[in-house]
């Protein structure tokens, strides 16, 4: 945020959310991390630490391809484009998109499949194959923890939990976490991509459902699911 900005900024209404939400849900959450007002941001990885990535396959098992079967999409109430591998991985990680658009804070930046095979980490590599995003990253650098407010990392775990287990998110690694990486954790011809996918599109024929529409994150069942599945992701990070 820029002290310039106007009142009415989506940044700052996000914000002022992020901040009200997490007196909420301090309870549901457990305390409120110190400096949560100020993420982290410390410098990134110098590119000494950067390697070239040769697999024919990326670290989550999906093929490398070319910008040419990479197919742009535009995140729902934004305007970025990301581009993806289509069918059901685009379905999904669009819906990881929109719902962050709407509930955490404004997709400015959004980053999805690239050529350039030079990754920090492993599960960088999985832009080479379209099966990724990567949301605001001046806002996240690799490395950088804490960079959530409470209600808005619920809400990245409820997103999680939504996609039963079919997303993994980059803030859980444990020696380089990436609070805006998203990436599909299953390999493909996996029917619970299909399904997910499925489920996701059902929802635009409902009202009232999807992203636009947020959830009470911290209901008990929304809860238990999220909690229960990032002790799940954690243990396998």
């Amino acid at each position: 945020m820029n002290e310039t900005d106007p009142p009415g900024h989506p940044w700052q209404r996000r914000r002022l959310l992020a901040v009200i939400g997490a007196g909420v849900g301090t309870a549901a959450l457990g305390t409120v991390p110190t400096g949560a007002s100020a993420a982290p941001r410390p410098s990134r990885p110098s590119a000494a630490t950067r390697t070239d990535w040769a697999a024919a396959t990326t670290q989550n098992g999906w093929p490398v391809i070319d910008s040419a079967r990479a197919t742009g999409h535009r995140i729902e109430g934004s305007n970025a484009t990301v581009a993806l591998v289509p069918g059901p991985v685009a379905i999904v990680l669009l819906h990881v998109a929109r719902r962050f658009h709407y509930e955490v804070d404004s997709v400015e930046a959004i980053n999805g499949h690239r050529s350039d095979r030079r990754v920090t980490a492993a599960y960088e590599s999985n832009y080479l194959s379209g099966s990724a995003i990567e949301i605001l990253p001046g806002r996240f650098p690799i490395g950088a923890r804490d960079g959530l407010f409470p209600h808005e990392l619920a809400t990245v775990r409820d997103i999680l939990a939504e996609c039963d287990g079919v997303v993994r998110w980059g803030g859980d690694h444990r020696t380089l976490p990436k609070e805006g990486h998203f990436q599909i954790d299953v390999r493909p011809g996996d029917g619970r991509l299909r399904r997910i996918a499925e489920k996701i599109s059902s929802w635009t024929e409902k009202p009232g459902r999807g992203a636009g529409t947020p959830p009470d994150i911290f209901s008990g069942f929304r809860r238990a699911a999220a909690t229960g599945l990032a002790d799940r992701q954690r243990a396998s990070a």
